[in-house]
């Protein structure tokens, strides 16, 4: 199942990087042979939004001086958790897929409540 996803996620970037190449003819023309460049990409990319969600975490705290957790915080989680996540299938690392995936079901699990509490009125 998860090599048949880690296919899936291949053949989608290979299109990807043959948009990229007609659109911006400047990009090395390896991006089409080697789609873990693109991949490496959003590898980190997901890293940066995870990072995010514990900076804007810190400066709102800084901002309020005590520790709080913005509704943000639960976006940047589901975003950077989410690219993580596809990045973990392609690179077929179960260890990193069962993190991600449980992650993932607590930040949606979280805006759940949040949402629920405002509607109830609290």
């Amino acid at each position: 199942m998860i090599e048949l996803m880690s296919g899936q996620i291949e053949v989608a970037v290979g299109a990807i990087a043959t948009v990229l190449l007609t659109v911006f003819p400047f990009l090395p023309a390896s991006l089409a042979t080697h789609p873990e460049q693109i991949m490496v990409i959003v590898g980190f990319a997901g890293q940066g939004l995870f990072a995010m969600r514990f900076i804007l975490q810190w400066l709102s705290s800084e901002g309020q001086g005590r520790s709080v957790i913005p509704l943000a915080f639960w976006y940047f989680s589901i975003g950077g958790g989410s690219v993580l996540l596809l990045y973990a299938i392609w690179r077929q690392d179960p260890v990193i897929i069962s993190g991600q995936g449980l992650g993932l079901f607590i930040y949606f699990r979280n805006l759940y409540f949040i949402h629920r509490s405002k509607n109830d009125g609290e």
